[in-house]
């Protein structure tokens, strides 16, 4: 095998090679990341101000938020910077921080999805239990556990693939770090390689999909035992929010990684790309704001004061 080392920098090719639709491209960019700021870090703000708000759905609520910001963070200013400098050099070990913290950010919200479909189904199925099966000591390991998830699987996809060497070229065909991109362009031999990190990202993926959908399963069948229209309608209301954060999420993810090799385009993989990296952080305050009168009561009592 031949030394990484040779190659001490990568290009990215970015979103496009037009010059007049950089700036553009720039201003909504920075827009997207001025509302994901503001939206996902005014969603933690709420939440711990509000002692109403003191409950474990809205712990995850606010994990998630955080998480969020972290993930468009780890992406969104190196693209600014690229788009208002026109500069597509990212170092080698700026190329693996940008891979593992978007990567270890994916994975805890991916777990955390999984923790708030739990809760749910706690809150919906067991109701009279709620408060013995989602005490503050669970709430605080599953979320600690979603971190720890995220941060070791991140390191594992880092480890193999910054293991290869990157003799061919150093362009990456994309906006930012990726696994797929940087495959594409080792000389080594990648096909070990591409198993594990298939079944590190598939672990990931489909045992947090597991936990959701035996979740929404046992709550769907709950809900239609229940007599009460209004109680039934009150049921999917709590859930709404989070089945839309969950299939914008899982949708995306499944579309990028868990298609065959075959079926990538580079153009498609960098619009689904914008979507899922700086997109959903900027739509799922809002998600989850619009639809929770809490949250939005919340707000109100914040912007009128004491």
């Amino acid at each position: 095998m031949e030394n990484r080392s040779e190659v001490k920098e990568f290009i990215l090719t970015g979103l496009t090679d037009a010059q007049d639709l950089r700036v553009p491209l720039f201003l909504i960019f920075t827009l997207i990341y001025l509302l994901t700021l503001v939206g996902n870090l005014g969603i933690v703000a709420l939440i711990s101000w509000d002692s109403h708000l003191h409950t474990p759905m809205y712990f995850f609520l606010s994990n998630l938020s955080l998480v969020d910001f972290g993930y468009s963070s780890a992406i969104t200013p190196k693209v600014m910077a690229g788009l208002l400098t026109g500069d597509k050099i990212i170092s080698y070990n700026g190329c693996a921080t940008q891979l593992f913290f978007f990567g270890a950010f994916a994975g805890i919200e991916s777990f955390l999805l999984a923790s708030m479909a739990y809760d749910r189904h706690a809150a919906i199925c067991k109701p009279l239990h709620y408060t013995t099966i989602m005490t503050s000591t669970v709430c605080a390991h599953l979320a600690s556990g979603a971190h720890i998830c995220g941060f070791l699987t991140s390191s594992i996809v880092i480890g193999n693939t910054f293991s290869l060497s990157f003799c061919k070229s150093n362009v990456v065909h994309h906006f930012f770090c990726d696994i797929l991109p940087l495959l594409v362009i080792s000389c080594s031999d990648i096909q070990l390689i591409q198993s594990v990190i298939f079944i590190v990202v598939s672990l990931t993926v489909f045992f947090p999909f597991l936990v959701i959908f035996t979740s929404y399963l046992l709550i769907f069948i709950t809900i239609l035992k229940m007599h009460s229209a209004e109680g039934r309608q009150k049921a999917f209301s709590t859930c709404a929010s989070h089945l839309i954060a969950v299939s914008i999420f899982y949708g995306t993810i499944i579309f990028m990684y868990l298609q065959p090799s075959s079926s990538h385009s580079m153009d498609s993989d960098k619009m689904v790309s914008v979507l899922y990296t700086t997109v959903i952080p900027m739509l799922n305050p809002l998600v989850y704001s619009l639809r929770n009168k809490d949250v939005k009561n919340a707000f109100r009592k914040a912007v009128r004061g004491p």
